[in-house]
Parts: C-alpha cells; sequence; structure tokens
C-alpha cells in the first residue's frame, strides 16, 4: 500500500528532474551556440570589411593620379579647344585599364566635359552632376567619396573624386565611378546576410535582392527629403526593414524579421518570422558601415539536438535504473511465488484429497494392467469391500459379465491412436454379497512420465433409473390424453368450419336484407315520384283523345313526346330498385370508380335533390381503378352517403367531400361529410353490430359492420375518424394496380 502511494510521486520526481535538465541543456545550449554564432559572425565580417576595403583601396588614388594629367588640366584651362576628342580617349583608355564603371572630368559648374563612355548612348559628356555630394567635396578642396544610383544609367556605383588644380586654383572635378556587383556576387554564404548601409543606414549592397534601398529603421522625414532631392537613390521608396523586436547582446544583437514576398506588410497574424545574429563594422574612410545577419536556425537546430541528446541519455539512465529495479524485484516475486506455490500445493494436495474421500461418486484408480490400486470411501460403501482387501484385484471382478469385455478393450488398447481417451457407459455394478446395481462409470486416463494409468469415477444411478422409469410411464399417459384431446379439437375445428360456411352464408342473407330494407326506404320517395309523372301522363292522354275528336293531330303529337319522356324518366326512377335488389357475384375484379360513382348516384340521386346536399367527386374516375366487387363496393358507398346524409341532417347547407389518394400499390377513398362529427370515446363501436346513433325506425345498426365485412372480403379496410376541420370522415383502403394511378397523377 505504502508503494502504491509513493509511485505518483515517484514519477512527479522524475518528471520534474527530467524538466530541469532540459531546460538546462536548452539554456546552456543555446548560450554556448550564440557566443559559436557570434565569434563566425564576427570572423566572416572581418573579412568581409577587409575584401571591400582592399577593393575601395585599389581606386582611391586613381582620381588624384588623373587630376594631375595634361590633358584633362588643358581641357579646363581651354574648355572650347579640341582637346575633349583627346581627353575622351585618354578617360576611355585609363578606364579600361584600372576596370573601372566610368572615368569622367566636370568643370566648376558640374558640366560634364569628357567621359569614359562618350562613344556610348547614355554618355555623362554634357550633363550636370554639381547636386552630387561627391563634386560638392571635390570643388571644395577635397576627396570625395558617395555612394548612389547613377542618375543616367541607373546602375549603383561608388564614385571618387578630386579637385583638379592648376596654380592654386580649382579647375574642375576629375571623378572615377567602380561597381561593386562583383564583391556582391562573392558574398554567397547561405548561413548568413551581407547588408552594407550608408552613413542614413540605407542597404546598397546586399545578399538579398529584396533588401536593397531599404533602411534598417524608420527615418525621419528631414532626412527622406534630403535624400530624395539628392537623387541619391533614384526613385525608391526607402521603406525601413519589417524588424519586429530588437534584443541587444554583449557586441550584437537578435533581430526579428518578418519573413514573405512582401514583407513591409506589417500584419502579424499568419506571418512568417525569422531571428538573426546581427553584428556591424564600419569601413573606415568609407563613409558606410557592414553588417551581418546570421540565421539563427543553427542555434536552435543545435539546441534541439543537444535537448534530444539529453532526454535520450536522461531516460536511458532511467530505464536502466527501472530496469534493475525491476529485476530485483521480479527475484524477490519469484521467490515469495515459489514459496506460495508449494504452499498452494501442498493445499490442493489436502483438498483434492479430502474432495476425494467426500466425494459422492466412487473413485477408483487402476494401473496399467487393469489392477486396483485404490479405493476412496464412497467405492467402499457402493461396493461393500475394503480398500486394503480389494487392492491387487483385476477391476472386472466389480462389474457385471456383459460389461467387462467394453471396459477390458479400453483398458488393453489404450496406446491405439483411434482409441478415445475416456470412456463412458452405463454398467452392472456387482456388490461384495454378489447383489446387482445400476452404475454409471467413466473410465479415465492418466498420462505419467512412466506408464498409462487409469481413474474410474462410479455414480449409483439406481435412483436416476426409478425416475426414468416411472418418466416413461407419465410419457405413455400423456400421449395417450394428447391422442384424446386431438380427437377432441379435430371434432371441434369440423364444427366450426361449419358455423363459419353457416356465418357466412348468414351475412350473405344480412346483406341481402339491408339492401332490401334500404329498397322499403326508397320507395316511399320512388311512390311520390312516380305520382307526379303518372299525373302528368294521364292528363296528357285524355287531350290527346280531346285533340283527336278535333281531328287536331299536331297537339297530340306533342302530347305523345311528353308521355314519352315521362315513361323514360320513371324508368330511371325504378332503374336503382332494380341494380340494389340483385346479388353479387362475390369474384374480385377490376372496378372503374367511374363505375361505382354513376351507380351509388343513380340509387341516391332523389335523396341528394330531397335534402338540398352537395357531393363532390373526384375528376378522371373513369381512369382510375380499384380491385373488388361492383356491386358490393357500390352498396358500401351508398351506405356512407346516406350516413352522411343523415349526419347533417338538420343543418341549412350539407356538403360531402369525395377525395382518392395513393398509398404504394393501395388506393384510399375518403367520405367526408360536415356534421358534428363522432365523440372520441364512442370511435371504436362505430363498426361494432346494432350500433347506432339514428333515431328510432331510421335503422337497426347493421349498416357499417356489414361494410366493414364487406370491404374485408374484398382484401381492404375501412376506417373512421374526425377531420381536423370538423365532421366525420370514412375511409376505405382498396388494392389497386400501378397503372391506375399513375393515369389520375396519384404517385
Amino acid at each position: 500500500m505504502i508503494k502504491t502511494r509513493l509511485r505518483p510521486l515517484l514519477v512527479l520526481l522524475l518528471l520534474a528532474l527530467f524538466t530541469l535538465v532540459i531546460y538546462q541543456t536548452v539554456s546552456m545550449s543555446r548560450t554556448r551556440a550564440i557566443g559559436d554564432l557570434q565569434q563566425s559572425a564576427s570572423a566572416d565580417l572581418n573579412r568581409y570589411v577587409l575584401s571591400l576595403q582592399q577593393e575601395l583601396d585599389r581606386y582611391k588614388d586613381l582620381p588624384k593620379l588623373l587630376s594631375s594629367h595634361s590633358e584633362l588640366v588643358n581641357l579646363l584651362l581651354l574648355p572650347e579647344s579640341d582637346g575633349i576628342f583627346r581627353a575622351n580617349l585618354y578617360l576611355e583608355k585609363v578606364n579600361k585599364t584600372i576596370g573601372a564603371s566610368d572615368s569622367y572630368l566636370m568643370d566648376t559648374e558640374g558640366n560634364t566635359l569628357a567621359a569614359s563612355n562618350w562613344s556610348q548612348e547614355g554618355t555623362f559628356v554634357g550633363r550636370n552632376f554639381s547636386f552630387r555630394p561627391y563634386f560638392k567635396d571635390a570643388i571644395g578642396g577635397e576627396e570625395g567619396r558617395y555612394f548612389a544610383l547613377g542618375s543616367t544609367s541607373k546602375k549603383r556605383g561608388y564614385f571618387f573624386s578630386y579637385p583638379v588644380e592648376y596654380r592654386g586654383n580649382i579647375l574642375g572635378v576629375i571623378v572615377v565611378k567602380i561597381d561593386l556587383n562583383d564583391i556582391e556576387t562573392d558574398w554567397n554564404d547561405p548561413q548568413t546576410d551581407i547588408l552594407v548601409t550608408d552613413e542614413d543606414g540605407v542597404i546598397f549592397i546586399s545578399t538579398r535582392s529584396e533588401w536593397k534601398f531599404r533602411t534598417l529603421e524608420p527615418l525621419p522625414q528631414s532626412d527622406l527629403k534630403r535624400i530624395i532631392s539628392s537623387l541619391r537613390y533614384g526613385d525608391h521608396e526607402l521603406t525601413s526593414l519589417p524588424i519586429l523586436e530588437r534584443k541587444r547582446l554583449l557586441d550584437s544583437e537578435v533581430v526579428t524579421l518578418i519573413e514573405g514576398d512582401r514583407i513591409d506588410n506589417q500584419a502579424l497574424d499568419g506571418v512568417e518570422t525569422r531571428k538573426y545574429l546581427q553584428q556591424i563594422r564600419m569601413v573606415p574612410d568609407a563613409g558606410f558601415n557592414v553588417s551581418i545577419l546570421a540565421d539563427l536556425k543553427s542555434v536552435d537546430r543545435r539546441v534541439i539536438n543537444n535537448a534530444l541528446l539529453a532526454g535520450f541519455i536522461y531516460s536511458a539512465l532511467v530505464f536502466l535504473v527501472l530496469f534493475l529495479m525491476a529485476r530485483r524485484r521480479i527475484s524477490h516475486e519469484r521467490a515469495r511465488f515459489k514459496r506460495q506455490q508449494t504452499l498452494s500445493l501442498e493445499r490442493s494436495e489436502a483438498r483434492v484429497r479430502a474432495i476425494i474421500d467426500n466425494t459422492h461418486a466412487g473413485l477408483i484408480t487402476l494401473d496399467t494392467h487393469g489392477l486396483i490400486e485404490s479405493f476412496n470411501p464412497t467405492a467402499e460403501k457402493l461396493f461393500g469391500y475394503n480398500a486394503d482387501l480389494i487392492a491387487g484385484e483385476y477391476f472386472s471382478k466389480l462389474i457385471g459379465q456383459e460389461d467387462r469385455a467394453v471396459c477390458w478393450q479400453h483398458i488393453s488398447h489404450q496406446n491405439e491412436v483411434s482409441q478415445p481417451a475416456e470412456l463412458m457407459i452405463e454398467a452392472s455394478g456387482v456388490r461384495a454379497n454378489g447383489s446387482m446395481f445400476p452404475i454409471e462409470l467413466i473410465i479415465g486416463r492418466m498420462s505419467d512420465s512412466n506408464a498409462s494409468r487409469f481413474v474410474v469415477t462410479i455414480h449409483d444411478v439406481t435412483e436416476r433409473k426409478e425416475n426414468e422409469e416411472q418418466l416413461r410411464e407419465a410419457r405413455d399417459q400423456l400421449e395417450y390424453r394428447v391422442s384424446e384431446r386431438t380427437q377432441d379439437l379435430t371434432r371441434a375445428n369440423a364444427r366450426l368450419l361449419q358455423e363459419v360456411e353457416e356465418h357466412k352464408h348468414t351475412q350473405n342473407e344480412l346483406i341481402q336484407t339491408a339492401k332490401l330494407a334500404a329498397i322499403g326506404q326508397m320507395s316511399a320517395g320512388i311512390n311520390h315520384e312516380l305520382n307526379q309523372p303518372l299525373t302528368a301522363i294521364r292528363s296528357y292522354t285524355d287531350n290527346a283523345l280531346s285533340f283527336l275528336k278535333m281531328g287536331k293531330t299536331e297537339p297530340v303529337n306533342s302530347n305523345l313526346r311528353e308521355i314519352s319522356g315521362l315513361t323514360q324518366r320513371m324508368a330511371k326512377i325504378i332503374a336503382p330498385l332494380k341494380e340494389f335488389s340483385r346479388k353479387t357475384t362475390g369474384q374480385s375484379t377490376l372496378v372503374s370508380l367511374k363505375a361505382v360513382r354513376d351507380g351509388a348516384m343513380s340509387i341516391m340521386y332523389g335523396r341528394l335533390d330531397k335534402a338540398n346536399a352537395k357531393i363532390e367527386w373526384p375528376d378522371k374516375l373513369d381512369q382510375v381503378f380499384v380491385l373488388g366487387d361492383m356491386l358490393r363496393l357500390e352498396q358500401v358507398v351508398v351506405n356512407l352517403i346516406s350516413n352522411a346524409l343523415q349526419a347533417m341532417e338538420g343543418q341549412s347547407e350539407k356538403w360531402i367531400e369525395i377525395a382518392i389518394a395513393r398509398e404504394k400499390n393501395r388506393l384510399l377513398i375518403s367520405f367526408r361529410d360536415h356534421g358534428p362529427g363522432i365523440p372520441v370515446s364512442e370511435l371504436g363501436k362505430v363498426f361494432e353490430p346494432f350500433y347506432t346513433t339514428k333515431k328510432a325506425g331510421q335503422g337497426l345498426g347493421l349498416g357499417l359492420s356489414i361494410s366493414h365485412r364487406i370491404i374485408e372480403s374484398m382484401d381492404g379496410q375501412l376506417s373512421v375518424g374526425n377531420h381536423p376541420l370538423g365532421g366525420a370522415m370514412f375511409t376505405i383502403n382498396l388494392p389497386t394496380t400501378d397503372a391506375s394511378a399513375s393515369l389520375v397523377g396519384l404517385e
């Protein structure tokens, strides 16, 4: 328990020590790496400064040497003479010899009289450079040095100037311009960048092209105006480098720059930065400084490598210590486990012996020849032998004569591959007194280094055999009772089939009776409808006789046509009685909803007119078909319309809506009235026989029950509910065909 509690503390201590080691390694490595980088950068910077100074020293005395040449002095004394041509040739020859970029001579006004590029397109001859500081310094009697972009060539150049004197008077200025691009090209160390800046901090030489003509720090507006007015750097903007941070060290500083193509972007989000170690040296008598920027990535790599190495060494040491501790703990655990195993084996042997002695099964061990070696107490009780006396006897002595061959074959064929390792049989045991009893024995093989031995497990199954006999008798009795019940159920099933047939006949009779009852209800209306045309026929007949006596045949013809129309009307009134009373065939066929509508309306038109009710049917019913029986479906539709009329009895406006809808291969026909609806508590009773909400004498309550059975007989369903906007709604669900649904756009 104590070790378990100390383990988290040990882990925390190791982590803290690991953090301290890594921190110290990183700190010391960074300090040493920066020191080494400072020394390396300082040596490189001194070398670059020396090479730049040597390059300048090659040309610094040339203007002074040229200032005393007679051709140049004569040209300044006599500007209008033909000495211009000789001066141009001389300067061209000198320029090629010394390897300068340009050499040219100016008078006291700054006008160029002769130049080494006199024959080129962009010659300096005739141009005025009095605005250049190197001219001002030389015309004042001093040596001039200056870096600038050429106002004509737009190329970078370093200018050396010197006054041309004659007898103490300054006649003009001689200038030698050199190109420093070769020096810039030689500085190609990928780990460092070189900057050469003027006295204002403007970069005019750099190993990185995007840094040229930028400043190390933002310049004041007055300095910017001065530099721009001197045309020193042409039209360049002279923006500062995007230095985010400066950190001063002993003789250098660490600067952080924004990297990327658009380094003038000062937004920090998503911008890559890089850190440099900067050292600056001033070039004597040159008027500019040389800076070296050494990338600190090498420092970071060295720090990371040292940190990884320190972490690896620390981890290796920790793992080594843990391995030694684990090995020591494993040795202790092995010794402890060995002691526990010994104790466990002793306890196990004692427990096994106790189990063997107290088990309810007889256990007998045999040697490789089938001789008895040991008897447990239960075996002694089962067979009545003493363990010491039975030892050395053959096991077959305990088994009945008919079962000995099987047991002996298993024991004697112990080395055969096909022989099973265990034999389990039911046999007869033989007690010491010669009596026999049923047993279940299992002969299992125990293999050791010497030979195979056997353990025999014996169970007395006398009680089980008695139970099996009782179960056998109970099973026989159960089979006899099941046979009797089966005969009873067969007879009951036959009676039920007979009753079902009788119920079907009764249902058909009820349907026909309901139809006849409906005919009785229609007869009163039909009687009223027939009285008027009969009275009219009588009047037209009497008038026709009178007109015949008078010899007027035209009125007679008119009366006969009226009588013919009245007889047709009477036929339409009587037709529903004939159609409605006809019995159905009971066969399901393809039924057109238009035919169903026409048949139902021919039966209900009189009641609808009398009740002043409005009924709406869907369009294109001649293209919609369902599977069912024409007459029986027509009877259900008539019943649903009649119930809707009765539900709206007493209302001034009676309106019945009929709609159809498609659900896969089923067609739903809904009948909605605009009556008060059906109470929710009564919805489950609507299709029960003799349930009705009609007044006394209006019906028996069998119409909906019969309609429900009719729809079910056509593999359909009839359901009821209340419409959300009011009124009851009955829905007929019948099978249909894909063609009929697609014709009316129900998909």
